[in-house]
C-alpha cells in the first residue's frame, strides 16, 4: 500500500461492525434473501474488482477509459475552472487522473469510497501526481447523504463524478434517490458526470459478468469470506456458487449467490435456513438506452446536457444538470 501523504486527513465515516451485522440480518430475513453490493468492497474485494476490469470479457472499463482518453478535455471544458470535484466510489482513480489532468485550477478533489484501503491508495497516487490539488478523502457509504468537507477556497461549482456504470447497480427507485442526493450536493450551476452502460447484444453483456478466469466468481464469493471474518458469520463458501444472468425484459444483469445444498447460516444468535438452489440476490447491473436514462434522470430533477460515447455506442459518459423548471 502507498504511504499516506502527511498533509491529507481522512474524514472516516465507514460503517461499523454493528451496522454491517444489522444489514446482514435484515437481508437474510428478507424474502427473497438479498445483501447489498457495497458489502463486496473490503481490501480483497476492491483488488478483485480491479482484476475484473482487466478481463478480456469486461468491456466496460476499457470502453469508458477510451472515451475519457478522447473526451476528457471536452468534459473538463464543460465543467470550467475552479471546480470542486466530488467522486462517488473512487476506486483506483485511473479515469479521475485523466479528468484532473485537464481541469483548470480545481479547488479540491473529494473522493468518497467505502474501502479505506482503496481510498488511501488512490489518494496517495493522485496527491503525488497533482500536488497543487487539495485532496479531501471521505471514507463513507456514498448511498447515504454526505456532509462534504469545507474547501479551502470557494469553488465556482461543485461537480459530482460517478464513473464505472455504478449507477446501474441500483434499482430504478434507488438510482433516482441517489441522483436526487447528488443534485442536492452539487452547487447551483454544478453538474453530474456519470458513466452509463448501454443496451447491446445480450451474450456480450452476460459474458462480462461470467469471465472465463473466474475472477467475478471469486469477487462475488468474497462477500461471504468478508462477512465470516468481520461479523462472525459461518457461511460455507464451498456451499454457494456465483450466478449472473441477463434479464432482457428488465434490461439488467442479475447476480446471485446460489446455495448448492440445504444448509443453515448463523449470524450472531440468529439462524437462517437456505434451501438447495435458493438464490440470494447480491447485485443488479442495469443497462440503458439513451432515452431510458434521460427519463430516469428527469425523475430526479435532472436533464442530460451532453453525452460522449464510443463509436460502437456500447458505453456512454453523460453530463447532467438541474432541469429547467416548467413555467
Amino acid at each position: 500500500m502507498s504511504a499516506q501523504p502527511k498533509d491529507i486527513r481522512v474524514d472516516d465515516r465507514h460503517p461499523d461492525v454493528e451496522d454491517t451485522l444489522e444489514t446482514v440480518r435484515r437481508g437474510l430475513a428478507a424474502k427473497p434473501k438479498r445483501l447489498p453490493s457495497r458489502l463486496f468492497y473490503d481490501e480483497r474485494g476492491s483488488a478483485l474488482f480491479e482484476a475484473i476490469c482487466e478481463q478480456p470479457e469486461y468491456y466496460l472499463t476499457r470502453t469508458e477509459i477510451a472515451i475519457m482518453r478522447e473526451h476528457a478535455g471536452d468534459i473538463a471544458d464543460t465543467l470550467g475552472p475552479d471546480v470542486r470535484l466530488v467522486e462517488y466510489g473512487s476506486g483506483s482513480g485511473i479515469k479521475t487522473r485523466m479528468l484532473l489532468e485537464h481541469l483548470r485550477a480545481p479547488v479540491a478533489y473529494v473522493p468518497v469510497e467505502i474501502s479505506r484501503t482503496a481510498l488511501m491508495e488512490s489518494v496517495a497516487d493522485l496527491a503525488t501526481r497533482f500536488p497543487s490539488v487539495p485532496m479531501q478523502p471521505v471514507c463513507a457509504d456514498f448511498t447515504q447523504p454526505l456532509r462534504l468537507p469545507v474547501a479551502t477556497r470557494s469553488p465556482r461549482r461543485t461537480a459530482i463524478y460517478f464513473p464505472g456504470s455504478t449507477i446501474g447497480n441500483f434499482e430504478t427507485k434507488d438510482a433516482v434517490r441517489i441522483l436526487r442526493q447528488m443534485r442536492a450536493e452539487m452547487s447551483d450551476g454544478g453538474g453530474i458526470i456519470v458513466g452509463v452502460d448501454l443496451k447491446k447484444d445480450a451474450a456480450e453483456i452476460e459474458a462480462a459478468y461470467n469471465d472465463a478466469a473466474g475472477v467475478t466468481r471469486d469477487f462475488t464469493l468474497n462477500m461471504l469470506v468478508r462477512l465470516n471474518r468481520e461479523i462472525g458469520a459461518d457461511f460455507d463458501i464451498d456451499g454457494f456458487r456465483h450466478r449472473a444472468r441477463y434479464n432482457a425484459m428488465a434490461g439488467r444483469i442479475e447476480t446471485d449467490l446460489v446455495s448448492t445444498k440445504r444448509q443453515d447460516v448463523h449470524v450472531g444468535h440468529d439462524t437462517f435456513a437456505f434451501r438447495e438452489d435458493e438464490a440470494m440476490h447480491v447485485e443488479y447491473s442495469c443497462k440503458y438506452s439513451l432515452d431510458d436514462f434521460a427519463q430516469m434522470a428527469h425523475k430526479a430533477g435532472l436533464s442530460v446536457e451532453k453525452v460522449w460515447m464510443d463509436e460502437a455506442r456500447r458505453f456512454s459518459v453523460q453530463y447532467l444538470v438541474r432541469a429547467t423548471p416548467v413555467a
